[in-house]
């Protein structure tokens, strides 16, 4: 497997310092970038095509949130997946930065397993928004009248398929739901892959959101 590439956006020196030897000091992955503002991180996501984007929120300039818009909605870094760094669970910042494209986030006070983790997880496009923290986040996130980035109706969608989306919005993974609907991994693969491109989705990330925007899933107690 090829390494997975890294781009580091966070203005606080020391900050993106710990996180570029933590990146670099793991096999499997490396840092091609970094960038102290929004607006670099745009050009070195351009220059360097990078699996992940660590993109912290409050920068000086253009902000994490434009950024991540600006990297998730242009064609040539349209696959590039944005994790946002964040103080608050709840920050008001974040919903504006899922809204913008981004996969998921993480808190800053989390250890570096799970950065590590998390990193590895939005890389694959198995980012699961199971943690307490996330599904408050994602229950004020369906309730606010924002347009969602993912359509709030089903159409087109097989009946085996809402299936598959209802457990992924329960955050289990394709074994999981394998295991449950007595699929074989590979076969949950492909429903997946069909959701993402019927429903217009960039991730597993956005396919949670979808399966609460549509009611499949109901809306998780904050």
């Amino acid at each position: 497997m090829s390494e997975i590439r890294v781009l580091i956006a966070e203005d606080e020196v020391l900050v993106r310092d710990s996180f570029r030897l933590l990146v670099d000091n793991t096999p499997g992955m490396v840092t091609v970038g970094e960038a102290g503002n929004g607006a670099v991180a745009v050009e070195r996501a351009r220059e360097t095509m990078p699996d992940v984007v660590l993109m912290d929120v409050r920068m000086p300039g253009t902000d994490g949130i434009e950024a991540t818009r600006q990297i998730c909605n242009t064609e040539q870094t349209a696959g590039v997946h944005v994790l946002i760094l964040t103080t608050f669970d709840l920050d008001e910042y974040v919903y504006a930065a899922l809204r913008a494209g981004a996969s998921g986030y993480l808190l800053k006070d989390s250890t570096a397993p799970e950065l590590l983790a998390a990193i590895r997880v939005v890389a694959s496009g198995e980012a699961l928004l199971a943690p307490s923290a996330t599904r408050r986040l994602i229950a004020e996130f369906v309730r606010r009248p924002a347009r969602s980035p993912v359509p709030r109706n089903l159409d087109g969608v097989t009946t085996r398929e809402r299936d598959v989306l209802a457990l992924v919005g329960q955050g289990l993974s394709n074994t999981e739901i394998a295991d449950i609907l007595h699929l074989t991994v590979g076969t949950v693969k492909s429903h997946i892959t069909h959701l993402l491109s019927k429903l217009n989705a960039r991730d597993r990330a956005q396919l949670v959101i979808a399966a609460y925007g549509t009611g499949l899933v109901g809306t998780p107690t904050p």
